[in-house]
Order: C-alpha cells, then sequence, then structure tokens
C-alpha cells in the first residue's frame, strides 16, 4: 500500500492515486481495561493473521480519551496492573500466556503495540475516539455523547485528539483517525456540531497531516442530512471522510445496504457542497 491515503471527490485513493476500499473490523479497546479485547485469548499476531485470512485489510481500533489525556493511566498503569485492578485475575493469567511481551507495557504503549503489529500484516488502522471515560458505549443520556456534557469537555476533547494524532505520526499504517463515535443526547443540535467537529479537524491534521480525517453524523452518527445545506468548512485539502452507521439485520444485506446508500442522509452528504468522502460503517445488531 502507497501511504498516506487521501480524498479525491467521493473515493479514498492511495499515494499513487489509486481508489483505495477500506474494509475494515472494529476491534474495540476503549473498554474499562484499556486493552485491545481477547487478547488473554489469542496472541496479537494471531488476530493480525486472522483478520488478514477474512479478507479484511483494515481495523476500526477503538480508544478512551482518558488514555490521552490521564497521563497517570496511560503511563503508569500497566496491562497487569490494569486488569489486576478490575479483579480480572483470569485475564493477567491468559494474557501472560497469549501475550507475555505486553502484560507489563503501560497501557498507551501496549495499545501502540496492536497498531505496530497490525501493521506489520499490512493492516491499516482507524483510531476512533469512541468515548472519554473507559467503559461500555452507548446510552443516550450517558453524559459522554455530545459537547458539554459532564463527560465530554470540548478542549479536554481535542487536546486528546491532538496528542493521539501526534503520538502515531510515525505510523504509516495510521490511515485516518475518527473524531468521536455515534454523538447523541439531549444537548445534541447542528451549530456546536459544526463548530466543535471543525476545531477538532483541524488539530488532527495540525498534528498529524497524513491521516484522512472522519466526522461522524449526530443521533448515533445516523443523520449527516444537515450538511447538505450547510458544507463543513475547513483548510484541509484531500483528507475530509464522512462516517455514517446503519443499524440491523437485514433478510437481504445487499438489498438493505443499497437502500441504506440512497437515504437521504448519504445522498445529502453526495449532493453538499463540502470537498468530501465517504465512509460507510455497517454496524449489525
Amino acid at each position: 500500500m502507497a501511504y498516506p491515503l487521501s480524498t479525491n471527490s467521493r473515493w479514498i485513493i492511495n499515494e499513487k492515486g489509486q481508489r483505495v476500499k477500506l474494509a475494515c473490523v472494529n476491534w474495540p479497546a476503549h473498554l474499562q481495561p484499556v486493552v485491545a479485547e481477547g487478547l488473554s485469548k489469542q496472541p496479537v499476531d494471531s488476530v493480525a493473521k486472522k483478520i488478514m485470512a477474512m479478507g479484511f485489510n483494515c481495523v476500526r481500533l477503538t480508544w478512551p480519551l482518558d488514555l490521552a489525556t490521564n497521563e497517570t493511566l496511560a503511563t503508569n498503569v500497566t496491562v497487569r496492573q490494569s486488569f489486576w485492578s478490575l479483579g480480572l485475575s483470569d485475564d493477567i493469567s491468559g494474557f501472560q500466556t497469549t501475550n507475555p511481551s505486553m502484560i507489563d507495557l503501560p497501557l498507551i504503549e501496549a495499545y501502540k503495540s496492536v497498531v505496530t503489529t497490525l501493521g506489520n500484516h499490512n493492516l491499516m488502522v482507524i483510531l476512533d475516539n469512541h468515548l472519554t471515560k473507559p467503559g461500555w458505549c452507548c446510552r443516550y443520556n450517558d453524559s459522554n455523547g455530545f459537547f458539554g456534557d459532564t463527560f465530554f469537555e470540548p478542549g479536554t476533547w481535542i487536546a486528546g485528539l491532538t496528542k493521539i494524532a501526534t503520538i502515531f505520526k510515525g505510523a504509516p499504517n495510521v490511515v485516518g483517525m475518527s473524531l468521536r463515535n455515534e454523538l447523541r443526547g439531549p444537548r445534541q443540535n447542528i451549530d456546536d456540531w459544526f463548530k466543535y467537529m471543525q476545531q477538532g479537524a483541524e488539530a488532527v491534521h495540525g498534528a498529524n497531516p497524513n491521516v484522512l480525517v472522519i466526522l461522524s453524523g449526530l443521533t448515533y452518527d445516523t443523520d449527516l442530512s444537515f450538511v447538505r445545506s450547510r458544507p463543513v468548512t475547513l483548510t484541509i485539502s484531500g483528507k475530509l471522510v464522512f462516517e455514517i452507521h446503519q443499524y440491523g439485520v437485514p433478510k437481504t444485506p445487499t438489498t438493505h445496504a443499497a437502500r441504506f446508500l440512497k437515504s437521504s442522509t448519504t445522498e445529502a452528504v453526495s449532493t453538499s457542497g463540502t470537498s468530501r468522502c465517504f465512509l460507510v460503517s455497517l454496524e449489525w445488531m
């Protein structure tokens, strides 16, 4: 793969100008341990190989904002200590067997190790800021859903995005950063979406101009219709990607996906004045 990636109208392309289709799996690392899930059961190398074997070329690797903004958590707590604090003694034993070189790494170093291993298997990575406090996501009124919520202070969020973008500036397989998963809740509104998502996008690009900057919509990222009449305004060129989520377990996935791609939300992006591209995240429940 010729990195970095960029956008050309509706397409994502590589450095040679060739179209790139991202086929990503979702790998959570935002839960209470702040460690990529499953590594107490399998070596990270084995997980990467299986992702490749299934035909995927990309991993959407989630992270909590605290991993970037809580220095004590990120650098002073090891994988072993994180599991121990949660009473996960069996996971400590399993992790030591499957990934012994990672068990005593600080949490941020363990996260970086996963990214490196994925890169060693030619897997691209999208770093997804899933929430602020490590834990399950996402309730409508969990105080984690929109700018100004108890656990979602815009300045802290921008600082965290900037730090993660800087940390992974030298990782060529980190091709994109999704600014925040599934904005939601009673505070959500269009004006603040534009204000802060544009600020976050500029901050990420300023820290790491190589990555795609990925913006999600409102109402659990099911609504981007508002960009039809109000384009996103950035100084960034060739890096903006929109992300939209769709839920359900359809009997006919192909037909369901085609209908979704013709919906008002996706049409709004394709007809907006924004220089844009699309990353569609289909999440089956």
